[in-house]
This record gives structure tokens, C-alpha cells and sequence, in this order.
């Protein structure tokens, strides 16, 4: 007797949590929505803005807000802002008041590019990227005959100067000729470096940062005009 009423005291308890698991499941699912936040995981919304990204999800999907939680498809608005092609990643969530975020990571520019007809970002996956009508990104200056065989190139020359302190306060712009030759320009005492072709960049870089540590201590480094590293084991000059 004493097992079949413990028997029932277990049916109930089962079929109470049942009711309530089903009672607020329903009533959240019934829970309205608010209005979208918008948060960017790499500093202050620079490229995007919060009025764009919201613009972007009324036009893709609509308005949400009041919208009860079951009707919120949150991968959808994942897939509308990763559309973007200034955002590298999106995540969005919903949280237990109803509120739904959006965290942006930005695609991270590394040099910006004018060939003359054309002008955009190459990223730090080396890829390009179009500029943003909110923000202009400080960046390594590439111009002249780039094309789209060029930028993994470029992209690898790129790498290598923001990499080294030395070449970074040193190199301001790449110019790039039609004969697939590259110049630098320089920061001070406007400077031409001749680079040459993108190969072998580690001895060029390392005479390079030889030739100026000379110089400077021998303080005529504002004397010389250009600095042509393409000869093998040496660097020529041209003084002014």
C-alpha cells in the first residue's frame, strides 16, 4: 500500500513538471521581442555603425520588436549581417528578457589600395575589401599598376612591414610599376627606396636597416634621395 501511494506521488510530481516545463515554455515562447542591440567585438562601431547594421536587419527581415520569441529566427540574422562585406564574423543571441544582440567582429584592414580606377582594403586575410563611407582605416598606402594577380604579393610585402617596428616607422606607401617593380616611400626625409621585385625580402630588409643604422650615426641619412636595394650584397645611393 505504502509503495503505490509513493507509486502516485511520482506519477503527480511528473505530470506537475510537465505542466510547467510546457506552462513557461509557452509563455516565453509568447514573450515579446525588443528591439535589437548591436555590439562590435573590435572597439567602437568604425566601419559599421548601429544605424547600419539595424537598417541592414529591417530590410532583410523586417521589425522584430514586439514579435513574440518563437517567430525570431536568430541564424537568419546572423546570415543578413555576415552579408555585409565589411563583417568578418557575426554572433547573435537572444537573451532571457527578450532583448536580441548582435556581436560584429569587422573585417581589420591592412593597406589600402588606388590603382588609379579602382580603390579598396586588403584585409588582414589578405583579401579585399571595400571601402566604408563611416571611417577611412590609417594604413600602409599601396598605388600604381596593382592588379588582382598582385594582391597576394603585395599582401606578403604588406605582412612583412607591419611586422618589423623598423619598417613600420619607417615605410609610409608601395608603389608598384608596370614592369612588376616596387618602390617604397618613407617617412621622413622623402625618401625612394627601390625594392624591385617581391622576392628575397628578408636580406633586402636586413641591408636596408644596416645601411640606415650607418647613416644615421654618421648623420647624412637626409643627404641621400634614393636607396636601391635590387643588387645582390650591396645597396646604392643617390644623393641629392
Amino acid at each position: 500500500m505504502k509503495e503505490n501511494i509513493v507509486f502516485m506521488k511520482s506519477i503527480v510530481l511528473l505530470l506537475l513538471v510537465v505542466f510547467l516545463y510546457g506552462f513557461t515554455t509557452k509563455r516565453n515562447d509568447q514573450r515579446k521581442v525588443l528591439a535589437p542591440i548591436v555590439e562590435f567585438s573590435n572597439g567602437d562601431n568604425l566601419f559599421l555603425s548601429h544605424e547600419m547594421v539595424n537598417k541592414l536587419l529591417i530590410q532583410k527581415v523586417g521589425r522584430v520588436e514586439n514579435e513574440p520569441k518563437s517567430l525570431i529566427n536568430l541564424h537568419e540574422f546572423e546570415n543578413r549581417v555576415n552579408e555585409n562585406s565589411l563583417v568578418e564574423h557575426t554572433k547573435v543571441y537572444m537573451t532571457i528578457d527578450g532583448s536580441i544582440k548582435a556581436l560584429i567582429t569587422q573585417r581589420t584592414p591592412v593597406a589600402r589600395v588606388n590603382t588609379g580606377s579602382e580603390v579598396y582594403y586588403i584585409d588582414k586575410q589578405g583579401l579585399k575589401m571595400p571601402l566604408s563611407t563611416n571611417y577611412s582605416a590609417r594604413v600602409l598606402l599601396v598605388s600604381g599598376a596593382v592588379t588582382e594577380q598582385d594582391i597576394p604579393a603585395v599582401f606578403s610585402l604588406v605582412k612583412k612591414i607591419n611586422g618589423n617596428e623598423f619598417l613600420t616607422n619607417l615605410i609610409v606607401g608601395i608603389h608598384k610599376y608596370s614592369t612588376s617593380e616596387y618602390v617604397l616611400q618613407t617617412r621622413l626625409f622623402d625618401q625612394h627606396i627601390q625594392l624591385g621585385k617581391i622576392v628575397d625580402l628578408n636580406t633586402k630588409f636586413k641591408k636596408l636597416e644596416a645601411f640606415y643604422n650607418k647613416a644615421i650615426q654618421d648623420k647624412d641619412i637626409e643627404n641621400y634621395k634614393t636607396i636601391n636595394l635590387k643588387y645582390n650584397n650591396q645597396v646604392v645611393c643617390t644623393k641629392d
